[in-house]
């Protein structure tokens, strides 16, 4: 294995310049990217909101809007058939799903059904779902009485098409304000993700996103003024309509709509050359300018309201016909209002309304600070684990670290390259991920030296190291990548994003573990030719190791055992500290504009808003409070209403910089897919181990596992560290670093089983745990020390994730050597399954083995 070929050695390093090239742009600003040569990479990392700023979204178009009007078109089209063709008719009515009439004279029934008939024809169901759809259903429940009935199939249809023309015109209204690189997708059935980086006010987003913008032309009614309408019964064909003055004013408008916005072909503001107050000009394709000419024609002298979303903007009396096919809307504008509504006009009105169920922004100050956190923590925790293995290993510590140093390369290429998004979980992602690339070489390291050890020479012992290595590590790195898979495709924002960067991460580590670590290794045995390896000072600091720690197995039992049932019980009575992702409501963070923040203040300010339950505190330095707003229980439009109170009365003396509000339905969503994807994850991983090891082993994972799930939860439950949808991501990561502990360990147990046949089981679990601990306490130190890095220096916002990773690190380590080892003896573990696995001149070995002594 230590031979290599020139094409293999070629193929190594281009894979490892590929990864230089493509990750090297992100050293660069755009300018300076601009100046390269047209041949050299121009794609750069995309940063996550929370590392730049800007606004994620989460919008659900409202059927009911959609069913709304789609029955008054029903009631609509009717009415016309039927008078169309002559037919007496009464109590045309509609309710729910359903329009209803009576057919005055019997014999007039069948030419009814006919004429309505146009109604329940086939229509086409659309390009990507193809076939034919009915939307409409005719019965008679009674003689005379007919009754048409919306389908479901057909309200799903018309959903779905008002989901992809949302998605257009929310695409063309965020294009309209000039942001760079917009996410604008499709999420679920009827729901739209609107991601803008960089943009700074999100409130303004949320305008313009949310506005339905449906612009109407309608005549008022002069057959009695507004008040009389108020006072007595307007006429059949009339409606009150109210202005959006404060306070608003009444108007009595014709129903019927003369004119409509989708006859604009564009729109711009300006200002009026007589008052100089701002306005909207607008012009009509040709159909709307011929019919805008006519009713202008038509009623000179007489008011013709302008109404956006059911308000009237402005109602002017029409002096002269309008014949150019343009005019004004005039009210009480702002130069940023009439902008704001001149893109709605341009972009179109959407099909219905947009409900924001789900709200994450973060301001650009705060999104600087993130990264300055993250990279910050990002080289401090890279010193620490360069330092400690290359004082760890000495020279072969120098080669793991130039092997680390391409793995974050090559992880950073390739998320360059997919153009996945980085979070401070990805940035987590990558510190765990250096972690786990330190494991790779310890394990081949200490394997080499215990081939040598063992008495072979310095190359055979090399050459047996990585083989014997590559199970153990391809085991251990498939059980934390079948968590970070199933996190992927069940977790949503960053947490998908720690997910991807993991998943890269330990691809990458097992290929530079076993070609560039490997080839360096070798190269330096052919032009060294060394007689031995080169010693660090931490080298043979468990070199002959003999711990019984079996014989402490009944107190560990009873230890883990009653701080499992403590867990238990401070989870039924104390509970979790769940974050809004659980139980909906609002978390806003801002920062004083003058001096230190005033917590009383803040909380004495929004007291007065009759929000229920706030909480207010400090929040990592004294200019910063975090503020939290208990869930509204009144849907996802009272959540926005707080972020809106809370906005208008600290906005004076605070800034706002980072604002999540998650509705109803989308809390119990995220609380079940986090449940599911923490269950999927864990019987993947079993299933993996049942079916590389045996039984037995599967079972013992299962209970090693269990026991750091329910320690983690008690955890949460003591420190009362808010648990969110990034601790679903820790508790799944810890779940898979424990496992790797453990398999790292059992792989080792299968062997020696293998080896010593008659060895009796205690003792034989204690010699595999004591040849694996120089591994096991070299990676969770060099784990602990990036993670470290990131709790001190990576912000409060990763914080209390980090603290659940270091948490996790150390009850992972402890479940391996004291619940997963010793459980096997329960299990009465015998060595008959693994005879087939050793060759015949290790099997000869002595049978007892080396019978491990006291410590």
């Amino acid at each position: 294995m230590l031979y290599f070929s020139r094409w293999k050695t070629t193929l190594i390093w281009l894979a490892v310049l590929a990864g230089v090239v493509f990750a090297a742009p992100n050293l660069f600003t755009q300018q300076q990217l601009a100046a390269m040569p047209d041949w050299f990479p121009k794609k750069q990392l995309t940063l996550g909101l929370d590392l730049q700023g800007g606004s994620h979204l989460l919008v659900r178009v409202e059927r009911e809007d959609i069913e709304t009007e789609r029955l008054n078109t029903l009631v609509d089209d009717m009415r016309r058939l039927l008078r169309d063709d002559g037919i007496g008719y009464t109590g045309l009515s509609g309710n729910g799903l359903v329009g209803q009439v009576r057919i005055r004279n019997a014999d007039d029934v069948e030419r009814a059904k006919e004429a309505l008939s146009e109604l329940t024809q086939l229509v086409n169901a659309g390009l990507l779902s193809g076939g034919t759809l009915r939307e409409v259903e005719l019965s008679e429940p009674e003689p005379g009485l007919l009754r048409m009935t919306l389908t479901e199939e057909g309200l799903d249809n018309r959903v779905s098409s008002a989901v992809s023309q949302s998605i257009e015109v929310v695409r063309r209204r965020v294009d309209e304000l000039g942001t760079t690189e917009p996410v604008i997708a499709r999420q679920g059935e009827d729901r739209i993700l609107v991601q803008v980086p960089g943009f700074d006010d999100p409130q303004r987003l949320k305008d313009i996103i949310s506005q339905t913008a449906k612009l109407t032309f309608h005549l008022v009614d002069r057959s009695m003024s507004a008040e009389e309408a108020l006072r007595g019964r307007p006429p059949v064909t009339s409606e009150i309509v109210y202005s959006n003055d404060d306070p608003p004013i009444p108007f009595l408008l014709q129903k019927r709509a003369l004119l409509s916005g989708d006859n604009l072909v564009d729109a711009q503001a300006g200002f009026d050359q007589r008052t100089n107050e701002p306005i909207v000009t607008f012009r009509f394709d040709t159909a709307g300018a011929q019919r805008f000419g006519q009713v202008t024609q038509q009623n000179v002298g007489y008011p013709f309201a302008i109404v956006l979303d059911e308000a009237v903007i402005t109602a002017p009396v029409i002096n002269e016909p309008i014949l150019g096919g343009s005019g004004q809307i005039s009210g009480n504008f702002t130069v940023e209002s009439a902008n704001d509504l001149a893109v709605l006009l341009r972009a179109g009105a959407l099909p219905a309304t947009l409900t924001v169920m789900e709200e994450r922004t973060v301001g650009p100050g705060l999104g600087a600070d993130s990264i300055a956190a993250g990279e910050t923590a990002g080289i401090i925790g890279a010193i620490l684990v360069v330092a400690f293995i290359f004082i760890a290993y000495g020279f072969l510590g120098l080669i793991a670290n130039l092997a680390l140093i391409f793995n974050v390369i090559m992880i950073i290429a390739v998320l360059t390259l997919i153009g996945a998004t980085l979070t401070l979980p990805g940035i987590a992602g990558i510190v765990l991920t250096v972690g786990m690339a330190v494991d790779s070489n310890v394990l081949i390291y200490e394997r080499i030296r215990e081939e040598r050890r063992g008495g072979r020479s310095l190359v055979q012992a090399i050459d047996a190291g990585f083989q014997r290595a590559f199970g153990t590590i391809l085991d251990a790195n498939i059980t934390t990548l079948i968590a970070a898979v199933i996190l992927f495709y069940l977790g949503s924002g960053p947490v998908r994003g720690f997910a991807v960067t993991l998943a890269i991460g330990i691809v990458t580590t097992v290929f530079t573990a076993f070609t560039v670590t490997r080839w360096m290794i070798a190269e330096w045995v052919r032009r060294r030719r060394p007689k031995q390896l080169p010693k660090g000072l931490l080298t043979d600091l468990f070199s002959g190791a003999h711990y019984r720690f079996m014989w402490l197995r009944k107190f560990t039992f009873m230890f883990s055992a009653a701080a499992a049932l403590g867990s238990l019980v401070l989870f039924g009575t104390v509970g979790m500290n769940y974050g809004i992702d659980f139980t909906g409501g609002s978390v806003i963070e801002v920062e004083s504009k003058s001096g230190a923040a005033n917590v009383g203040d803040i909380r004495g300010r929004l007291s007065n808003l009759n929000l229920g339950d706030i909480q207010v505190q400090e929040f990592g330095s004294a200019e910063h409070v975090l503020i939290r707003v208990q869930a509204q229980g009144a849907g996802e439009n009272a959540e926005q209403t707080v972020v809106a109170k809370v906005r208008s009365d600290l906005e004076s003396d605070y800034n706002i910089v980072r604002v999540e509000s998650v509705g109803p339905v989308v809390s119990g969503e995220l609380a079940r897919a986090g449940t599911i994807a923490l269950l999927a994850a864990l019987f993947a991983i079993l299933i993996y181990i049942w079916f590389r090891f045996e039984w037995q082993f599967a079972l013992g994972a299962i209970i090693a596992t269990v026991n750091d799930v329910v320690l983690t939860i008690g955890m949460f439950a003591i420190t009362q560290i808010e648990f969110n949808l990034s601790s679903i991501a820790a508790v799944l990561t810890i779940i898979g670093y424990s496992l790797n502990d453990t398999v790292v360990v059992y792989d080792r147990v299968r062997e020696n089983l293998r080896r010593y046949k008659k060895m009796p089981l205690p003792d034989l679990l204690d010699l595999s745990v004591n040849q694996m601990l120089s591994r096991t306490v070299l990676t969770s130190v060099t784990t602990l020390l990036a993670l470290s890095a990131l709790f001190i220096f990576g912000g409060e916002v990763i914080r209390s994730f980090t603290f659940a990773m270091i948490f996790g690190v150390v009850i992972g380590t402890y479940s391996s050597i004291f619940v997963a080892a010793p459980v096997l003896i329960l299990f009465k573990l015998r060595g008959e399954t693994f005879q087939a696995g050793m060759g015949s001149e290790e099997d000869e070995k002595d049978a007892k083995g080396p019978a491990p002594g006291t410590a």
